[in-house]
């Protein structure tokens, strides 16, 4: 296991077990039946006998626990594990990381669905393991800023070692396009090529899974939403995913995928794990990270408590931005600007960054995505000015 983010991991369907034995060694075995169609899952609220509804993190007896290598061989049998993640949490995908690494040092067949690349970008995903396209590029051909915008490097690490051993990564979401007009309108508003591109099975019978939804829509209150478009989001994000990695599955029947995606929807196995199932008999194990107030055994196989661990500080201009038609310009500066250091000036047009253009703010993210505190970059900026008309500037920006 790699040291630099020790975890410590416990059965969830032993949470139980280990607020009555205490200290006691827990087997590490978790439930199968997630894997399978015809296996009922368990309703949100159920718990094993003689358990309060709400267990307490505090009370989990972590000398139960065990190390990540532990239930390594477990997951090895599996035709699909789902790796759930917060985020913007930089150790839950270093954990994801190192599953995938163990994984693949006993079977080299193995796979990676994301939840974080839309399916119409797949060619660029092939390109880029393959190593016919270099980091920027791909960043910019599957406009992973526009529409992901979680910080690259919490999954650089990942793509990386893809890369590295041509390993597939998988595209699993669906067109944003598509969900944005689904939430604002409704899936009537679809056009028969959209409707092309959504699953073409599609299961409202899990009344579970739709009263969870409800409480979260209901916890974030605004505007004239509507919970049957908000649900109908929600379920093709979850069908549009699961239809891609059982798709996968079927074509490739000596691969092992991981699967990666928010916690959300793996969690209970509602959200893609069963309707994987329901799709191809294909054995699988949840793994859930961190402790939550409503943590219960149903919720997954695994439960992975990492250590936090931050990103290294990126390195910044310093100047918040505006995106129009004319381009990106500096709308105002933060406190200890470099940018305003180095002289540019509100207003000005930002034209390159070392050397590359910058018509959209996804642009600048990947200019800078690796860079560093202390880093030097190159920033072209046209100014306005009101006698003389518009001269085009150069400096050189030392990032804070």
């Amino acid at each position: 296991m790699n040291n630099t983010h020790p975890i410590r991991v416990l059965s969830v369907t032993l949470i139980a077990a280990a607020l009555l034995v205490a200290c006691q060694a827990a087997p590490l075995e978790g439930p199968s039946s997630h894997g399978h169609a015809s296996d009922a899952l368990p309703h949100p609220g159920a718990q094993p006998a003689g358990a309060d509804n709400y267990l307490p993190p505090s009370v989990l007896d972590l000398s139960a626990m065990s190390t990540l290598d532990a239930i390594i061989p477990e997951l090895a049998s599996k035709r699909v594990v789902y790796v759930g993640e917060t985020h913007d949490r930089y150790d839950h995908h270093l954990n994801q990381l190192e599953i995938i690494r163990q994984l693949h040092a006993r079977n080299p067949r193995i796979a990676i669905g994301m939840e974080f690349f839309q399916q119409p970008f797949q060619p660029h995903l092939d390109a880029y393991v393959a190593g016919r396209m270099d980091e920027k590029e791909f960043l910019r051909r599957s406009e992973y800023y526009a529409r992901w915008r979680f910080d690259y490097r919490l999954y650089q690490p990942i793509l990386a070692y893809a890369r590295e051993h041509r390993i597939p990564v998988i595209a699993l979401n669906i067109p944003s396009e598509i969900t944005t007009k689904v939430g604002r309108q409704g899936l009537e508003s679809l056009t028969d090529e959209e409707k092309a591109q959504i699953p073409r099975d599609v299961d409202r019978s899990d009344q579970v899974y739709t009263d969870r939804l409800r409480t979260v829509f209901e916890q974030h209150p605004g505007g004239d939403r509507q919970f049957e478009n908000f649900l109908s989001v929600q379920l093709l994000w979850d069908e549009g995913m699961a239809e891609r990695a059982a798709g996968f599955l079927a074509e490739n029947p000596k691969h092992q995928l991981v699967v990666l995606a928010g916690s959300g929807h793996l969690e209970y196995g509602q959200g893609i794990p069963s309707r994987v199932a329901r799709r191809i008999d294909a054995p699988g194990a949840i793994v859930l990270q961190g402790l939550r107030e409503d943590l219960n055994p149903a919720m997954g196989d695994y439960l992975l408590l990492p250590e936090e661990k931050q990103l290294p500080p990126a390195g910044r201009l310093g100047a918040y931005l505006d995106t129009g038609e004319e381009g990106v310009t500096v709308q105002s500066f933060g406190e200890d600007s470099a940018a305003r250091e180095a002289g540019i000036e509100e207003g000005d047009r930002i034209l390159t960054l070392d050397g590359a253009p910058v018509q959209r703010y996804a642009d600048v993210k990947i200019a800078l995505w690796d860079k560093k505190p202390g880093d030097d970059v190159i920033v072209e900026v046209q100014r306005q000015r009101v006698l003389l008309g518009p001269q085009d500037l150069s400096f050189k920006v030392s990032l804070r």
